[in-house]
Parts: structure tokens; sequence; C-alpha cells
């Protein structure tokens, strides 16, 4: 097909200049294009492989750390009657043969009083002070021309923070001001005000000898329990330092019904979750093996062959089985209670090993998935610790237990530990975090030990991959440079095609001008020499 009119009446050189300008940019394009196109494609697949390992070993690790934190793979405690309370073990307990008689005899609650009715929640309760004594001391609560109304003494009460709370309750008999404080004797409180007040604030007042004043709904109160015998008070009806390493709910009293505790070990989710975890493995393993494949007849190499950080991801997942999980029992590492590892890196189950180890020590198999924490003093115990706690030793110092009324104190490294009667939290800015222990004594110095557990060894792995200077982010920022060379080299290609392209119209453009004027001359002397051949005639 002719592309240029020019080139159909004879014009220039004869020759189909914009098709040939055409076909020669395209030509010299070409070989430049499908290179830029193979870096594209190449680089897109490492990114996307990147992606996949990112996310294969995020999915491993959070796959675990749920089924872990759920429970199902440590020894819980059993309940004979669990309509009158419940009882869980806290993570990184061990309750070995668990044997407790308990007998709840009465149930904590918290003291609530009530006022008269008035019309509603504007209605005027008098101008003056009231005082609010709580546990915590005592709390002035000024009445104004400004918040005079039942409304107003609500929210002023309130803002104390004091530990009671207000609220307003309405019906078809008016308005009244109900007040509740936290469960147990110790939260009990009262309000006053000054003899002789007769601003309407003296129906607010409750207490020892008050008249005329709230009415107790309720009064504060303990649970009383039996622990095999032995009577015990707690100010709420949860709590975890009756029993080591046991949460126990109380649902309702039952005098005289004795509750028996156990132990259930669950042997055959054990057993599963190691079959589950090899099985887990295996499939990372084999996409981790495709991504660094090496370049066959068939097939080019994997995108991110020789890549570091995957190796070190090889590395460190390899390591798994032979790594310490845990500080006690007989068995401390996967490969001790049957997971072996192929010649090809996957892995696989020893049955009988497993079974052998699961009869011999199931606590010590139990404690390699549900990571212990350990004291080095038996008047300092571990609470709990949350997920936030890394696996490691920790040292703290100047442990003085709780005197009368007060709170226990001590250190970790030059960080003060957080107190509340007996029990010390670990701050949130501090190393060992998420770490709750009882004082029970004065220590100068103790040591907790806070075990790995597959969970933590796995998450591990994870971090370091996936840290901020870590492989992984070498590899992002490696891939990204190469994305941003490409698009910066496409747009200098680019440039350069456009230039080929103006120059050859230049050239092809000066040629044909050329051109037409050669056939000029020619077709100049052509007449001339006509007109010299007739004249001669």
């Amino acid at each position: 097909m002719v592309s240029s009119i020019g080139y159909s009446l004879g014009a220039g050189a004869g020759i189909d200049t914009k098709t040939l300008i055409e076909d020669l940019a395209k030509a010299e394009k070409a070989p430049r294009e499908a290179l830029l196109t193979k870096r594209e494609s190449a680089n897109a697949a490492k990114v996307s492989a990147l992606a996949q390992a990112s996310g294969a070993i995020d999915s491993f690790a959070s796959a675990l750390a749920k089924l872990v934190e759920g429970g199902t793979l440590f020894t819980q405690p059993s309940v004979s009657d669990p309509t009158v309370l419940s009882a869980k073990a806290l993570a990184g307990s061990s309750l070995g043969n668990l044997t407790a008689s308990i007998e709840v005899r009465q149930l904590a609650q918290a003291q609530s009083l009530v006022s008269a009715n008035l019309a509603g929640p504007q209605t005027a309760v008098g101008q003056g002070t009231l005082t609010l004594t709580t546990a915590s001391g005592s709390h002035a609560i000024t009445i104004g021309s400004g918040n005079d109304s039942l409304e107003g003494l609500a929210s002023a009460i309130n803002a104390r923070n004091a530990g009671v709370t207000a609220s307003i309750v309405t019906d078809s008999n008016g308005s009244r001001l109900m007040l509740k404080g936290a469960t147990g004797e110790a939260n009990a409180f009262s309000l006053s005000v000054p003899g002789g007040t007769t601003s309407g604030l003296e129906r607010f007042a409750f207490g020892p000898g008050v008249t005329g004043g709230m009415t107790a709904a309720q009064t504060a109160q303990d649970a009383i329990v039996r622990l095999d015998g032995v009577e015990v008070r707690r100010g709420t009806n949860s709590f975890s330092d009756l029993i080591a390493g046991v949460q126990i709910d109380l649902k309702k009293a039952a005098v005289g019904q004795t509750i028996s505790l156990g132990a259930i070990r669950p042997t055959e989710g054990i057993k599963q979750a190691v079959s589950d975890f090899v099985e887990a493995y295996n499939e990372l393993q084999t996409m981790l093996a495709e991504t660094t494949a090496a370049a066959t007849s068939d097939s080019a190499s994997g995108p991110l062959r020789g890549d570091a950080g995957i190796r070190q991801m090889q590395r460190e997942l390899a390591k798994l089985t032979t790594t310490q999980l845990s500080s006690t029992g007989a068995y401390k590492t996967l490969s001790e209670i049957g997971v072996a590892t192929n010649r090809d890196g996957s892995l696989r189950v020893d049955t009988l090993k497993l079974n052998a180890a699961m009869d011999a020590d199931p606590a010590a198999v139990e404690a390699l998935f549900n990571p212990r924490t350990h004291s080095s003093h038996a008047g300092i115990a571990v609470v709990n610790k949350s997920g936030t706690v890394k696996p490691g030793t920790y040292t703290l110092t100047n442990i003085v237990a709780a005197p009368p009324g007060g709170d226990a104190s001590g250190m970790i490294g030059t960080t003060a530990l957080i107190g509340t009667g007996n029990v010390l939290r670990v701050p949130t800015t501090s190393d060992g975090k998420g770490l709750i222990i009882r004082a029970d004594q004065s220590v100068a110095s103790v040591t907790i030990t806070v075990d790995a557990g597959l969970g933590g060894a796995l998450q591990s792995i994870r971090d370091k991959l996936r840290a901020n200077d870590g492989p992984f982010a070498s590899t992002q920022d490696r891939l990204t440079k190469e994305t941003k060379r490409i698009t910066e080299d496409r747009e200098t290609f680019e440039r350069r095609s456009s230039a080929y392209y103006e120059r050859l119209v230049t050239s092809f453009s000066a040629m044909d001008r050329n051109v037409n004027a050669f056939k000029a001359t020619q077709s100049y002397l052509d007449q001339q020499m006509k007109i010299w051949a007739n004249s001669d005639n």
C-alpha cells in the first residue's frame, strides 16, 4: 500500500520515505524495547516472589501463634461443675498433675447506692460540697449554680475518677441517682455533708449514722472460697493468684458443694500439631525451592535464585528442628521428638519416636509448643506473660513485697516496675514488656527465663527477615531501585528513539529536496537541448 502522495506522483526520489523511515525506526527500536521489557518482566517477577515469600513466612508464624494462643496445645484444668466456676490455664504455665478442691461460699460484689426520686435529671439538688470517701481517699464534690442538677451531680462525681460511677435512672416515678463502686470490701465508699446542711445535698449522704440519705441497694463484699479446706478472700470474682498458672472465674456461690479441679493434657492435639507443622513447613520449602530453582532446558531459573534474603530464610528454617525451644524437660528440640530432615530439606515425622516421647515426658513435649516461664526464686512467681514478651532472660532487682495496704516495688534495669498490691508489671517501655510477677517475698535479685517455644522461634525468624535493616528490606530496596532505573532507562530510550526518528525525517526530506532540484535541472537541460537541436535544423 502506497503511504506517500508524493511517492504516487513520482515526486522526489520516487521512494516511499514515510514507510522507509518508520521501518528503519522500528528496526532500531525493537531490540532495545525487547531488552527493557525483559528487564521489567524479570523485576516484576522478583517483586512478586519476594512478596509471596514474605507473606508465606508471616502466615506460617501467625497461624502457629494463633494455634498456641488458643490454648488447645497445652494442658487445661478440668472443672467438675462449670456452672459454679470456670478455670483456664495461663499461657506459659505448667499445670502438671493438678488436683484441687474449691468451695465457693460467697461471690464478690460491688457497693451500690440509690437516691430518692426527683422530678427529672435537671431537677436542682442543692448547692454546697459532698465528700466522697473511697479506698483512694477523700474527694470533694462541689455543686454550684452551674451544675445544680441531678445530672450535674452525677457528672461531678464521675469527673473525680475516684472509683465510683454515677448514673441516672429514670422511670415513671421520676429520676434517681445511682452510684456503684468496684467489687470487694476494700472498695466500699461513703458520702458526707457538713453538719447542719439543709441545701438538699444531705439527701445524697450515706454512711454510718446517716438518716434520710441514699439507700444501699447492695453492699460491697469479697469473694470467699475454700481451697482444699483453707478459706481465702479475693476482691474480685476473677483471679489467677490462688492456684499457680490457673485463672479462676467464679459464677455463683454454692455453700457446701465441693468443686474438683483436675488437668486434661491434649495428647492427640499435640501430635496433630506436629504433623500440621511439618506439612506447612514442607509447603513453604516447596515454594522457596521453586523461587530459587536453577534454569533447565525446559524452564528459566527461579526469579529469586541467588537472593541473599531467601538464602538466609532457608538457612534459618533449616535450623528449626535443632533450635532449643525449651529450657526444661527431657526434650528441648523438635528433632528429639521425631521431626527429622530429609535430604531435600523437607521434614518428616517419626511417629514411633513422637509417641515414645509423649509417653516418656508429655510435659516436655507440650513445652515445645507452650513456652514456659521460670523464676530463679521461690518467693517470686510468674503470674502471666502476654505474647509481647520476647524469649530470653530478664533480671529483676530490689524486689520489695507489698506492705500492708501498699504496693510491691522493684526494678528491671534502670526502669521501675509497676506495682499493684503484690503484683508487679514490667512497663511497656522496657524489655520484658508484658511480663507480670507476684512478689511473695522481698529479694535483692531474681532471674526470669522466658522460653521461646516453636511459635517464638518462628516469630524470631520472621522478625529477623522482615526487620527494617533485614535481608528482605535489602532485597526490596534493590528491586525498588531497579524499577526506578528501568523507568529512567525507558524514558531515555524513548527520547533517543524520537530523536533518531526526527533525524531520519530530516535526512530523507533533504534527500527529496536535492533529488527534486536535480530533476528540475535535468528537465531544464532536456528542454534546452531540444531547443538547440531544433535550431540546428
